[in-house]
């Protein structure tokens, strides 16, 4: 036991090779941006941002009535009610928060199979709920991800729910950032979530935009930083007595 907490970095030390192990896979993710490869996966992080839309409107005492997505990564979430600030601001920094999560909990936790799992059935119940069939590729994109989801958990090793889930996070993380700037720097989206914010608040969509982006790229520093952190949960020697796998 000494011999081997010797060669541990200290509880709450940074550790490095979990830091770059995450950075290689970021960088994976960034190269192969606009390929067929992460398509599903930016598709995933824009439903994500129509559901942080519906629940900024739910708890603001609004409802929901459909999200939609398209195979161009856009995305559509029909609200009534609700506090038009917040369901707006919702988009960017909630699936950036969502991402930042699934980051966290995969490294720090040993139960990716369980949360996969519940992801998995979250976006089925959504889907059947607030997606409609008139959306037919929404519609089968989130049924047939949730149901990919829930057999991964059940069928497939724990370390494939842990990679699916740090892939999930880290595009999520990268998105807002570059979606940001997409629509609001490189080129002036008039619908962007920024933008009609903007004419909300009279103040331009493009400050809305740089204040989103800003805290989209410190959520994902804080995320990659609380992921790499050497802690009691987050330890992958053995464990102090037998432990049953399923």
């Amino acid at each position: 036991m000494p011999q081997e907490s010797a060669i541990r970095p200290p509880a709450g030390r940074l550790d490095g090779k979990s830091l770059l192990w995450l950075l290689l896979i970021f960088s994976g993710v960034f190269a192969l941006w606009n390929t067929p490869v992460v398509w599903p996966l930016k598709i995933m992080v824009v439903f994500f941002h129509e559901f942080s839309h519906a629940l900024a409107t739910w708890l603001s005492g609004g409802s929901v009535e459909a999200i939609q997505l398209s195979a161009d990564e856009g995305g559509l979430c029909l609200t009534r009610g609700g506090w038009p600030f917040l369901v707006l601001s919702a988009g960017y920094l909630g699936s950036m928060l969502l991402g930042a999560l699934l980051l966290v909990v995969a490294s720090r936790s040993r139960r990716d199979r369980l949360v996969v799992a519940v992801l998995g059935g979250a976006l089925l119940c959504i889907t059947l709920v607030w997606v409609p069939f008139a959306n037919p590729f929404g519609f089968f994109f989130g049924l047939a991800t949730g149901a990919a989801m829930l057999l991964t958990a059940r069928f497939l090793p724990g370390a494939v729910s842990d990679g699916l889930l740090k892939l999930i996070g880290l595009t999520s993380l990268a998105y807002a950032p570059l979606d940001i700037w997409s629509d609001l720097i490189a080129r002036d989206i008039p619908q962007s979530d920024a933008n009609a914010l903007g004419k909300l608040t009279g103040i331009p969509g493009v400050v809305f935009g740089v204040l989103w982006g800003l805290l989209a790229l410190a959520g994902a520093i804080w995320a990659l930083w609380r992921s790499a952190r050497r802690g009691p949960s987050s330890d992958t020697g053995p464990a102090a007595g037998p432990v049953a796998s399923p």
